[in-house]
C-alpha cells in the first residue's frame, strides 16, 4: 500500500508539474484566456492546429460552435486533447432568430444535444458548458418591435436555463457592451437580468484602446460593477476580424504583439473587480492570421462613441476617378429563376447548402443580404462559385425606417460597402447590383402622414440610385408592392408605382398570390405595373411568396407547396408574352422555400 501510495503521489506531482508547463501565459493561473472557433470543421483532424495555437496563446477556455452533423467521435477526440492541455471545451451556438418565440427549439435543440451528448461519452471527453451567441438587434424588427423581441428572448432564454441548469455545465453567453440601455417589461435592467441568470457572461467590448474615453475600460464599467454585486463572472470580449470602415472596434492590423500588450494592459486594470474572469479573443482564425508587426489601418481610433446600432459607419469617399470596376457577366438564361437570402449568416456558414439548392432548384438569380460587419473575404468565394453556376448576385438590404431622411446614411452605409467590395475583389467575385427592400407602410408614420413618408422615401431612392451611378455600373433595384399605384409622388402627377419603376434599373414587383390567373391572380394585380414597366422599357420581375402569412391563404404558396407553385409560376411567360418588361420570377425566400411543403 505504501508503494502504491508513493506512486500515485509521484505520479500527482508529474501531472502538477505538466499543468504548471501549461498554464496560461497571459494573466494570473485562474484567468481564463477563451477565444471562439466558428469553423467546426476544423477539428475534423483533431484540431491539432488550432489546440497548438492555443497553446501557444495560453487559451484556456475555447467556445466551439456545434455543427450537429459531425460524428460524436470527433468531438470526443478534440475535447479530450484539449482536455490533456488544461483546455476548457464549451459548446457555442446562436442565431438572431433565437430571440423569437418561433424559434425556441433551435435554442432548445442545443441543450438536448449537448446533454445527450455528455451522457454518452466518457468524462474527458465532455463538454464543459454551454455558450451562447444570440444577437437580436441585427433582425430587421428590432428597430419597430424591440420591446417584444426583449420579451421574447426573456422567455426563451429562461426556457433554455430551466433545461441545462443543473446538468453539471457552465452556461454562459455574449452581450454588448451597450445593452445596459435596454429593460425587460418589469423594469429590470437587460444587461442586470443577462449577468445574474448565467454563470458568466462575455461583454464584447470591440475596441482597440484600453485607456481612452471610449475605451474597453470607460465601456466595460457597469457591467463588471453590476457582476461584482451579483458575485458573477465577466470575461471581456476583443475583436481582430477585419472590420471595414469601424476599424476603431478591432486588432486587425495591430499584430499580435500590440493585441497581448493590450490584453496585459487591461488585465492589470481590471484587477481589482472581483467579477474580472479574464479576456476572450474573437475569433480563433483571424487571431491566427494577424502577424507579430503592427500595421494599423486608418482610421483606427474612436473619436467619438458611435450608435450602438450594428450596422459600420460609410467606407471613406473614394478618390475622385476612382470608378469601381464592373462585375465579370454572367452566362445565364435571360428569364430569371431567383430567391431572397435575408439570413445573412447563411452565405457565410452555408454557402455550400445554399449554391446546391439553387442548382437543384436551377436558380440563375439571388438577393443576398449582406453583414456590413463581414470582411470581404466572406462573400467572394460564395459570389465567385454562384458566378460559375450561372447565378447572378445581387447584394441586398433594406428596413422600414430607411425611407425616413434621417435614416438615410443607413442605405449609404450598403452602397459604400459593396462599391470598396467590388473595388477589392475579381470579377467574377463582384456583386451585380443592389437591391433595396423598404417597406415603410408598416410604420406609425405612414399611418399618421403617409404622404410626408413618400416624400422622404423617393428622396433617399433618388440619392441611393445618384450615389450609386455617380462611379458603377451596379444595378439599381427594390421590391414594390402592388398597390402603390393608388398613390402619387409629392407635388407631381405621377403614380408612385411608375416613378419607383422610372428610377430603379429593375423592381421586383411583390405580387403575392397563389394563382396565376384570375382578376386577384398574379397577372391581375401586376397589371398596372407591367404596363408602366412596357411603357417606360424597364424590367421588372414577379415576386411571389411561399411563407405562411397572416393576410390569408391566397397571399402565399405556403399551404399548397413548392410543386403547386413552380406549376403557376410555369404559366407566367405564356400570360405574360406580350410584355417586353417581363424577365422573370423571385421567391421569397431561401429560408421558407428550402423547408417548404414538396
Amino acid at each position: 500500500m505504501k508503494v502504491k501510495g508513493c506512486q500515485k503521489l509521484a505520479s500527482l506531482l508529474v501531472v502538477m508539474l505538466l499543468v504548471g508547463l501549461h498554464t496560461p501565459a497571459y494573466g494570473e493561473n485562474n484567468s481564463k484566456k477563451a477565444t471562439w472557433i466558428w469553423q467546426t470543421d476544423l477539428i475534423r483532424d483533431g484540431g491539432e492546429e488550432l489546440l497548438d495555437f492555443s497553446r501557444e496563446e495560453g487559451i484556456n477556455l475555447i467556445y466551439l460552435q456545434i455543427d450537429r452533423q459531425l460524428s460524436s467521435e470527433i468531438y470526443e477526440a478534440f475535447i479530450e486533447r484539449a482536455h490533456e492541455d488544461q483546455i476548457a471545451v464549451h459548446a457555442l451556438g446562436g442565431d438572431p432568430r433565437w430571440a423569437l418565440t418561433e424559434h425556441l427549439d433551435d435554442m432548445l435543440g442545443l441543450a438536448d444535444w449537448v446533454i445527450d451528448y455528455n451522457g454518452k461519452v466518457a468524462a474527458g471527453a465532455r463538454f464543459d458548458g454551454i455558450h451562447l451567441d444570440v444577437e437580436p438587434y441585427v433582425l430587421a424588427k428590432w428597430q419597430t418591435e424591440q420591446d417584444q423581441i426583449i420579451t421574447t428572448w426573456e422567455q426563451n432564454l429562461k426556457a433554455f436555463l430551466s433545461l441545462a441548469s443543473g446538468k453539471g455545465l457552465e452556461l454562459g453567453i455574449d452581450i454588448p457592451f451597450w445593452f445596459d440601455q435596454y429593460a425587460l417589461a418589469d423594469g429590470t435592467g437587460l444587461n442586470e437580468w443577462l449577468i445574474g441568470a448565467f454563470d458568466h457572461v462575455t461583454v464584447m467590448a470591440y475596441r482597440n484602446e484600453v485607456e481612452s474615453e471610449h475605451g474597453i475600460l470607460d465601456l466595460t464599467r457597469a457591467e463588471l460593477e453590476l457582476a461584482d454585486r451579483l458575485g458573477k463572472q465577466i470575461l471581456i470580449g476583443v475583436n481582430t476580424k477585419e472590420m471595414p470602415g469601424e476599424s476603431y472596434t478591432t486588432f486587425y492590423g495591430h499584430g499580435k504583439d500590440k493585441l497581448n500588450q493590450k490584453l496585459d494592459h487591461l488585465s492589470s486594470a481590471l484587477g481589482s473587480y472581483p467579477s474580472f474572469a479574464g479576456v476572450a479573443i474573437h475569433d480563433i482564425r483571424n487571431w491566427q492570421s494577424m502577424s507579430a508587426d503592427e500595421i494599423v489601418p486608418p482610421g483606427s481610433t474612436d473619436p467619438v462613441s458611435p450608435s450602438p446600432a450594428p450596422e459600420p459607419n460609410p467606407e471613406p469617399e473614394p478618390d475622385e476617378g476612382d470608378r469601381v470596376p464592373d462585375a465579370d457577366p454572367v452566362t445565364r438564361d435571360p428569364m430569371v429563376r431567383g430567391t431572397y437570402i435575408w439570413e445573412a449568416h447563411e452565405v457565410v456558414q452555408n454557402s455550400q447548402e445554399i449554391l446546391d439548392f439553387a442548382k437543384e432548384k436551377k436558380l440563375n438569380w439571388l438577393y443576398v443580404r449582406l453583414d456590413l460587419e463581414q470582411p470581404y473575404s466572406s462573400y467572394s468565394s460564395f459570389v465567385k462559385q454562384a458566378a460559375a453556376a450561372g447565378i447572378e448576385v445581387h447584394a441586398m438590404g433594406g428596413h422600414p425606417i430607411w425611407a425616413l431622411e434621417e435614416n438615410r446614411p443607413r442605405m449609404m452605409r450598403l452602397v459604400n460597402y459593396v462599391k470598396s467590395y467590388n473595388r477589392a475583389v475579381e470579377g467574377d467575385e463582384r456583386f451585380h447590383g443592389i437591391h433595396l427592400d423598404i417597406e415603410p407602410y408598416v410604420l406609425p408614420a405612414w399611418k399618421e402622414d403617409s404622404q410626408q413618408v413618400i416624400s422622404e422615401w423617393t428622396a433617399n431612392l433618388d440619392a441611393f440610385v445618384t450615389e450609386l451611378k455617380k462611379d458603377s455600373s451596379l444595378e439599381a433595384s427594390m421590391d414594390m408592392a402592388v398597390w402603390l399605384d393608388k398613390y402619387k409622388v409629392t407635388g407631381e402627377d405621377m403614380s408612385l408605382s411608375k416613378w419607383m419603376i422610372n428610377r430603379m434599373d429593375h423592381v421586383s414587383l411583390m405580387a403575392f398570390r397563389d394563382v396565376a390567373e384570375g382578376s386577384n391572380g398574379i397577372v391581375g394585380v401586376s397589371k398596372e405595373e407591367i404596363a408602366f414597366a412596357d411603357e417606360l422599357g424597364k424590367p421588372i420581375k414577379i415576386s411571389v411568396e411561399i411563407k405562411a402569412s397572416h393576410e390569408g391563404d391566397h397571399i402565399t404558396f405556403h399551404e399548397e407547396g413548392a410543386a403547386y407553385m413552380e406549376e403557376e409560376l410555369a404559366k407566367l411567360p405564356a400570360l405574360l408574352k406580350d410584355s417586353p418588361s417581363f424577365t422573370g420570377s423571385v421567391v421569397h425566400a431561401y429560408a421558407y422555400w428550402k423547408s417548404a411543403k414538396p
